[in-house]
C-alpha cells in the first residue's frame, strides 16, 4: 500500500512537470492570464490584488503538491495494477472538474466553468487531460510487479522450438 501511494505521488509529480509545460505553453500564447498556480498562490498571501514576492515559488510548490496527492489517490485506487490509460485521462478529467467547477470558484480564483473564458477552460481541460495521460503512463512505468510477461522470453523460445526443433548436429566423418 505505501509502495502504491509513493508512486502515486512521484507519478503525480512526473504528470504535473509535463501539465506544467503545457500551461507554459498556454500562458505565452494568452489563453490563462495568469497561470493557475501563480493565482491561487496570491489568494493565500496577503494583499491579493497585486504581485507578490514569492507567488511563483509557491504557486510552483502548491501546484507539485496537489498534482502528487492527486497521483496518490489514484496510486492506492490502482492497488500497484495496471492503469488503462483511458482511466487516467477520466481521472484528470475528474481533477479538472472538482478544480475548476468547484474548488477555484469556491476560492474566488475563476468563475465556474460556463461562465468563465471558453479558451482558459478549453486549455485548462486539455492540460488535465494531458496529466492523467501522463500519470497512467508513470503508474505503470513505476510498478514494480510487472505483468505476467515478465517470463515471456523462457515461454517464446519454447514455443519456437516446438515449431522448428534444433537441428542434430552432424557428424565430421
Amino acid at each position: 500500500m505505501m509502495r502504491n501511494l509513493v508512486n502515486g505521488a512521484v507519478g503525480g509529480a512526473l504528470a504535473t512537470a509535463v501539465y506544467s509545460a503545457m500551461l507554459m505553453a498556454a500562458d505565452r500564447a494568452g489563453l490563462l492570464e495568469e497561470p493557475p498556480p501563480r493565482r491561487f498562490a496570491r489568494l493565500t498571501l496577503p494583499g491579493r490584488d497585486k504581485p507578490r514576492r514569492g507567488e511563483n515559488v509557491l504557486g510552483t510548490i502548491a501546484h507539485f503538491a496537489f498534482g502528487s496527492s492527486c497521483g496518490s489517490v489514484l496510486g492506492l485506487l490502482s492497488a500497484g495494477q495496471r492503469v488503462p490509460v483511458p482511466i487516467g485521462t477520466a481521472y484528470g478529467l475528474l481533477v479538472w472538474y472538482f478544480g475548476y467547477q468547484g474548488l477555484a470558484p469556491s476560492v474566488g480564483a475563476y468563475p465556474p466553468v460556463p461562465k468563465d473564458r471558453p479558451g482558459r477552460q478549453a486549455a485548462l481541460l486539455a492540460g488535465h487531460l494531458l496529466w492523467g495521460t501522463a500519470l497512467a503512463f508513470a503508474l505503470n512505468r513505476l510498478r514494480t510487479e510487472k505483468a505476467p510477461t515478465a517470463d515471456l522470453a523462457p515461454r517464446v523460445r519454447e514455443q519456437v522450438r516446438r515449431v522448428m526443433p534444433t537441428p542434430e548436429p552432424v557428424s565430421a566423418r
